[in-house]
Formats: structure tokens, C-alpha cells, sequence
């Protein structure tokens, strides 16, 4: 299977130490080893590379963004322990970014109904989401802001792989 790629805001060191020691702490290992804000996921985002010529001038034309993580959740479906994050502007992001690229294909969760969200744990079989929820509740008990100045070209090799960055471009230009 070939790479992915997406398109992140990253937390400042701090908070990404923080984070990185919470995954450690409960032998968390997935895909989301590097914390990360998604603002463009992998639909459209194809081998070729094409469409990082696009990424530039988005970069440029957005200012830095505010972000206010809160306090953990599980989504529904169980797919994932995350911080919620509150950031109108990460939103206005995203959807610079589809005017853009203009993915032939989107996910469902894409649009302007996007849930900005730092994940701390995917979900699988061998992870009981309640007890990470718990303990997750316990490490993260205030909201945690700051301001994400890049956006990051963030790859993952293949089926097991986690994503790394590769690329960053500073917003506002």
C-alpha cells in the first residue's frame, strides 16, 4: 500500500511533551505518534504531489491560529481518544485548504462541519477506551491554548506506519 499524507497543526513543544509522556505512560502506539491537529486528511491528497504546490499561498494568506484544547472525549464510534479542539480558525482552514486543493473525493467528517481534534489513542481492540478516557481526564484537567504558527506536511510509509512531518510552511507568510 502506497503513503498517505494530511496536512497538521502541531502543539508547541510543551504541550506535545506532555502528550508524547501520556501516550508512553499507556504503551499507546498508532499512527497519531506525533501529536498533531488534522486540518486536511488524505482524500485528495495523492501520490503525485501536485497539490503541494498549492499549500504555499494558503499558508501564507491565513495568520496564525489560535487553539484551545479541552478536556478528553471518545468519539462515538469509539474510533479514537482525543482533545477537542476549539479553534474557529482551524475550521477556516481547512476549508481554505478544500477551495484549493479541491479533492476529487472527501470524507464525510470534511467540510464545515469539521471536529477539530488532537487524537491521543486510536481506537482498537487491545485499548479499553474508558481507562485511557480516565486517565486521560486525570493528565489533561485544564484546557491547554496556544497559538499554531505552521502548517505541517505531516507522511505515514504505509498500513502501520505513524505519521511524520515532513514540511512545514509559516502562516501568515
Amino acid at each position: 500500500m502506497s503513503p498517505s499524507h494530511l496536512l497538521a497543526l502541531r502543539p508547541p513543544p510543551e504541550i506535545e511533551a506532555r502528550i508524547v509522556a501520556f501516550r508512553e505512560a499507556h504503551g499507546v502506539r498508532d499512527a497519531a505518534a506525533v501529536p498533531h491537529i488534522t486540518v486536511k486528511a488524505r482524500s485528495g491528497l495523492e501520490d503525485d504531489l501536485h497539490w503541494l504546490d498549492l499549500v504555499p499561498a494558503v499558508a501564507a494568506a491565513t495568520p496564525p491560529v489560535p487553539v484551545e484544547l479541552l478536556a478528553p472525549r471518545v468519539f462515538p464510534n469509539g474510533s479514537a481518544l482525543y482533545l477537542p479542539a476549539r479553534s474557529p480558525g482551524t475550521v477556516r482552514l481547512h476549508l481554505a485548504l478544500l477551495d484549493a486543493l479541491r479533492p476529487a473525493r472527501r470524507f464525510g467528517y470534511e467540510g464545515p462541519h469539521l471536529t477539530p481534534h488532537l487524537t491521543l489513542a486510536l481506537g482498537r481492540r487491545d485499548v479499553n477506551m474508558d481507562a485511557l478516557l480516565d486517565a486521560a481526564g486525570q493528565a489533561f484537567t485544564h484546557p491547554l491554548s496556544f497559538a499554531a504558527t505552521d502548517l505541517v506536511w505531516m507522511r505515514k510509509p504505509g498500513p502501520g506506519g505513524a505519521y511524520r512531518p515532513v514540511q512545514r510552511w509559516t502562516l501568515g507568510g
